[in-house]
């Protein structure tokens, strides 16, 4: 049930001279199929989840090139697929976002790297850093320059894209290293347009298997191979990719227009940057509409490792040299100032003294930091006054709306979907608390890290993918009351069933683990997970996660519908006081809502079009029977249900409403009688194309109504 590019995936059969429109990433998928891959793999993670979706709507062509295709169950599964380039001339291309990803993946990356390979390795790495990041804030430049890997980040534009993907296999190849491709979100989802080839068979793959299969000593990684290795890796495989980078020239130089008003100033930026930068000089009047730049730019589309000839001579001449670098630590401004040392220039680098330490380098971020730049290093000739002045103008109405509102606004934090089957189960959490008091909650991985917000406020602790109940094994011995666990049905398959379960078990830890078991991996786009409901052809339909806990020694193992709010609690409550020992597990099972809706929409859609009976379901609030205390709301938090003026002009507090964005999910109804709150909330069966028997019952409901209530009295004649 992954998100389908069924129509898309069409322009990755496009051939020599045609013309592709679309967006980056399947912009990367065709670049590609144009290199010649014989397989690919990745795992799901912002911002690069739907190149794992558009493999999979892309089975067809992919059949028809001999490619394998491997939706593997973690980033370390993916990163160990490339091992077929070791000892092979295949081609491989995995796919994970970073950092958390390629952290997963560290130890096959690094062994590879050791290695080296025969064929081309391209690893796709959604670079999440930034305010819409979901994770931790590092960068993927340190893991490149501990490992000696290559890192590209390309100028954000679909030609470049392109280029960057065909280049880095051949760079792969002339040196023996894998590379990496790092993608931001902006460059994920860019459109464009670019000339494309035809699509090229690899030289080996499923359709022309290998002759042999190959040892060599030399690259397994056990000394003394490994000491030959690093040496191989400085020797030789470091100034071969200096070499190819250099003479295919894949860092680009824009030499500027050149003006007196700008001689001695220079800009080097991170690709990814690019287009940041170039927006900032064209609002300062310093660009044209095309990119024309009146500032030189060198543009790096590698930016590991740096090519210290092409550096210095970007630099020489200069006087004042900004660079763009996005991220802490400063590794490539420190790595520019120590080249040009080196090569005795007395150029000054200038890059986080007028750019922000950390954080997003947003478009307004680049224009305040450019200007400062310009004030701090303007020769006479370029009026770093008017600079400011128009940057000024151009943040002014940011600035005044600050100044009238008068505080910040509040934080938009992310919250739950609508019906979300996990939100009952955090009511009940909460439920049990206040009956027995706060205890403590390892949180994880997935759409159930809201529970750490507002209004649940649930979760002390994230440590990683799979790891909540793994991060629970040292604090749930320090409390005299049992502790619980959150973990995803996708995480328990990533990484929970090794570190967390099956380490719970061995050292007979008495946890309690509640699995939200929603049928996919949500948080990134409800890909399937081996569990998953609907599974493609190309997958096993029987994988149990039930079955898998009793193989592995669990005897307190109990199913709940995730909605049954009551019985949740109840369930709960039995797991904190069993006398029963070991680790205790809470299958809370319910489909994703979202995917839920996505599915049975078409269905309704249908059904009401060839004129069949249809029933929806809804909730309401009673005005009458609301007090207006709204526990129903702190203990729930659907975005549906909120408040509005009671009609009563007796009353003064808002009533709790139901509004129309209610999919049915009766939670709200289920944490007041659970909670035994009041009993304002009514269900309603909304029946479309009504029978005969349909419409009789509602005449017969609506007589025996007006029999028991009272009709309102006549309001007086006015005088």
């Amino acid at each position: 049930m992954e998100r389908s590019f069924k129509a898309e995936v069409e322009l990755l059969k496009l051939g020599d001279g045609e013309t592709f429109h679309g967006e980056g990433i399947l912009a990367v998928t065709k670049a590609m199929l144009q290199s010649g891959v014989s397989y690919v793999g990745g795992y799901q993670g912002a911002p690069v989840s739907h190149m794992m979706d558009v493999l999979s709507d892309a089975r067809d062509i992919m059949d028809e090139l001999g490619i394998h295709v491997e939706t593997n169950a973690s980033e370390a599964g993916a990163a160990a697929m490339l091992g077929a380039s070791i000892n092979y001339p295949l081609r491989g291309t995995v796919t994970f976002k970073s950092i958390v990803g390629t952290n997963v993946a560290s130890d096959a990356l690094s062994n590879l790297a050791s290695a080296g390979v025969k064929g081309g390795v391209v690893i796709v790495i959604g670079e999440d850093y930034g305010e819409g990041a979901s994770i931790i804030q590092e960068r993927t430049h340190a893991f490149a320059m501990k490992s000696q890997m290559w890192l590209l980040d390309p100028r954000p534009n679909l030609p470049t894209i392109v280029d960057m993907v065909e280049k880095g296999f051949q760079l792969s190849e002339a040196s023996n290293t894998p590379v990496m491709l790092e993608l931001r979100i902006r460059a994920c989802h860019v459109h464009g347009a670019f000339q494309t080839r035809d699509n090229r068979p690899a030289t080996y793959s499923r359709k022309n298997p290998l002759p042999d299969a190959d040892f060599d000593f030399s690259r397994i990684c056990l000394p003394p191979a490994t000491y030959a290795q690093e040496k191989m890796k400085i020797d030789v495989r470091w100034p071969a990719a200096q070499k190819f980078i250099r003479e295919q020239r894949l860092n680009e130089v824009f030499d500027g227009a050149g003006t007196p008003a700008t001689e001695g100033l220079g800009i080097i930026v991170q690709g990814g940057m690019y287009n940041a930068t170039i927006r900032a000089l064209q609002l300062l009047g310093l660009a044209d509409a095309f990119g024309t730049s009146a500032i030189p730019i060198y543009c790096l589309n590698v930016t590991y490792p740096l090519i210290p000839e092409e550096v210095a001579a970007f630099c020489a001449g200069k006087r004042d040299v900004l660079m763009v670098e996005e991220g802490q630590p400063a590794f490539i401004e420190d790595a520019l100032n120590g080249v040009l040392r080196r090569a005795d220039l007395q150029t000054r680098v200038h890059g986080q003294d007028v750019l922000p330490l950390a954080g997003e380098y947003t478009g307004a971020v680049v224009l305040e930091g450019v200007t400062r730049f310009f004030e701090l290093v303007a020769p006479a000739a370029l009026d770093a006054g008017a600079l400011r002045s128009r940057a000024d103008a151009l943040t002014a109405p940011r600035t005044r709306a600050a100044e009238l509102l008068g505080e910040p606004l509040p934080a938009r934090v992310p919250g739950f979907c609508v019906g979300c089957p996990e939100r009952p189960v955090l009511t009940a959490m909460k439920l049990v608390a206040k009956e027995g008091g706060n205890y403590h909650v390892s949180g994880d991985i997935g759409c159930h890290t809201f529970c750490t917000l507002p209004p649940f406020n649930l979760g002390n602790t994230v440590l990683g993918y799979g790891l909540g109940l793994a991060s629970n094994s040292a604090v749930a011995p320090m409390f005299d009351r049992r502790s619980v666990t959150i973990m995803g049905d996708g995480g328990f398959w990533h990484n929970g069933l090794t570190s967390g379960v099956a380490n719970a078990v061995f050292n007979k830890d008495d946890a309690i683990l509640v699995v939200m078991a929603n049928g996919y991996t949500s948080a990134t786009g409800t890909q399937n997970i081996p569990s998953s409901p609907h599974q493609s052809p190309h997958h096993e339909r029987d994988m149990s996660i039930t079955r898998v806990l009793e193989s592995l020694g669990v005897r307190w193992l109990r199913r709940v519908t995730t909605y049954r709010v009551s019985e949740m609690v109840d369930t709960l409550r039995e797991a904190m006081t069993t006398p029963q020992g070991g680790l205790k597990v809470i299958m809370a099972e319910s489909e994703c809502q979202l995917e839920r809706q996505r599915r049975i929409k078409p269905q309704i859609a249908q059904a009401l079009k060839a004129g069949e009976r249809v029933i929806r379901t809804r909730y309401g609030v009673d005005e009458d029977t609301c007090t207006g205390d709204h526990s129903c709301i702190r203990l729930s938090g659907c975005p549906s249900l909120s408040v509005k003026p009671s009609s009563d002009p007796l009353k003064r507090d808002p009533v709790a409403h139901v509004n129309n964005g209610c999919v049915g999910c009766g939670l709200c109804g289920e944490a007041a009688h659970a909670a035994i709150l009041c009993p304002s909330f009514f269900r309603a069966e909304i029946v479309q194309n009504p029978g005969a028997w349909d419409r009789l019952l509602d005449r017969l409901r609506r007589t025996v109504i007006g029999w028991l209530q009272p009709a309102e009295p006549a309001l007086p004649a006015p005088r």
